[in-house]
């Protein structure tokens, strides 16, 4: 009702009406004409004038992670979205959990690519596989191993922790003696590639003890998977999970888990729900499986670039991937050492080179001088050891000869500026040595 019909007992005449309607036009124009003058200066002059057209630097990416991307993933990427359940992305599913088995070694049905970074991935090994107040031991020698036992008690796990010095391994005596006082253990974590020290974990014996006391073995492999050899099914590995940035070069986003028919028979033996519904295994098995019961949207294009650097790793050979990463750590590993500069770990990854900042040289003027003269990223220190450790990752696409050289270069110019006694052109010299190179 208008106004005018407001008014007990108005009635406008013609003239009136025609008023009415003529000032009702007139403003219903100026609406018009001032939202035309809105979108014309927008067009003219953005709102947003203070933001720049997006163009990232390409860096050399040599840190912890993420690793090189080719432009071959990151094509993939670009490709039309589809809907999650088209059946074109569908097939793309299936792709790409059957090469996921191939890089991860196994024949586990449950294997797939969580929604999330290498941490949900953790997270979706834990909650499923543990209800509160289940028996949980967990090997911390590191940032990860120390995450995955924070992950575990939120989870409402009674949390048994095997601790290590840093840059150390977990020795197999103290798992064996762990689940001997603790005999109700249901699950045993360990960090097969500990990235905040360059550990590389031992998991053959350790393997065979927690299955000879009846548990369920946990392993992260974010550091690893595509890098170094890790055979889940030999290793008798119940649930592994990994990262898709790091070895497999492809953008953070994805984290691919496997579960073994232990671990799944363990999720559906249990009294509660799953306290993660977004990682919740037993309903995302539906929509990864043959039933394509919707669960979440999942990130499709990301599924893109999964599937496409999964082939990458495939068509390169895994083994002959592996012994590239082995190379070309062995070759970096001489010249820094030719340098005189010491490893960390006791047993070093080939994808992750943990080294000791030298006496008196301080880290964060190398690691900037490296970033904005040579465009090369490397980590810092984590932990007790920050300030005194470079992190060199040598993952994925960014493990190659040229990257060795380039770095060994830059770190020695820089540290000759600092006045760190560095006998010229040994780092190269050692590097390219045919020995340096060896490996089988």
């Amino acid at each position: 009702m208008g106004f005018y019909q407001g008014i007990s007992g108005y009635k406008p005449d013609a003239q009136a009406s025609a008023s009415i309607l003529a000032r009702t036009r007139s403003r219903v124009g100026l609406v018009l004409v001032a939202t035309q003058q809105f979108h014309q200066n927008l067009a003219r002059k953005p709102m947003a004038t203070h933001f720049r057209q997006l163009n990232p630097t390409e860096r050399v990416l040599m840190g912890p992670g993420p690793s090189y991307v080719p432009q071959r993933v990151l094509h993939a990427l670009a490709a039309p979205t589809l809907g999650h359940l088209d059946p074109e992305y569908l097939a793309i599913m299936d792709d790409t959990r059957q090469m996921l088995r191939q890089v991860f070694q196994t024949n586990n049905e449950m294997t797939m690519a969580m929604s999330g970074t290498g941490s949900a991935g953790m997270e979706a090994c834990v909650c499923n596989l543990i209800e509160p107040g289940d028996e949980m031991i967990v090997c911390v020698n590191g940032v990860f191993g120390g995450r995955m036992k924070d992950v575990a008690q939120r989870y409402g796990a009674n949390v048994h922790a095997i601790e290590s010095a840093w840059g150390t391994a977990i020795a197999p005596e103290q798992v064996e003696a762990t689940l001997k006082a603790n005999p109700r253990t249901k699950a045993i974590g360990i960090v097969h590639a500990e990235t905040s020290t360059g550990e590389h974990q031992p998991l053959e014996e350790i393997s065979e003890i927690v299955h000879r006391y009846g548990a369920l073995l946990i392993v992260d492999a974010v550091t690893s998977l595509g890098g170094i050899d890790i055979p889940v099914d030999r290793l008798r590995i119940d649930a592994c999970y990994s990262g898709t940035q790091k070895c497999l070069s492809c953008p953070p986003g994805l984290a691919p888990v496997t579960f073994s028919a232990s671990a799944m028979e363990a999720l559906d033996k249990r009294k509660t729900k799953v306290t993660s519904w977004y990682l919740d295994v037993s309903m995302i098995r539906n929509y990864w499986g043959s039933d394509r019961v919707y669960h979440h949207t999942a990130p499709i294009n990301m599924t893109y670039a999964l599937r496409e650097s999964l082939m990458m790793v495939l068509e390169e050979g895994l083994q002959q991937r592996i012994a590239r990463h082995l190379k070309h750590h062995r070759m970096l590993r001489a010249g820094l050492e030719a340098m005189g500069l010491n490893f960390i770990p006791q047993h070093s990854l080939a994808t992750l080179n943990a080294v000791r900042v030298p006496e008196g040289v301080d880290d964060a003027v190398v690691r900037k001088r490296l970033l904005t003269e040579y465009n090369i990223e490397i980590g810092a220190g984590l932990g007790p050891f920050k300030g005194k450790a470079w992190r060199i990752g040598l993952m994925g696409a960014s493990s190659s000869v040229a990257n060795v050289t380039l770095i060994l270069s830059a770190l020695e110019t820089i540290l000759r500026d600092l006045n760190y006694a560095v006998e010229p052109g040994a780092a190269l010299s050692a590097a390219t040595h045919p020995e340096a190179a060896v490996y089988t």
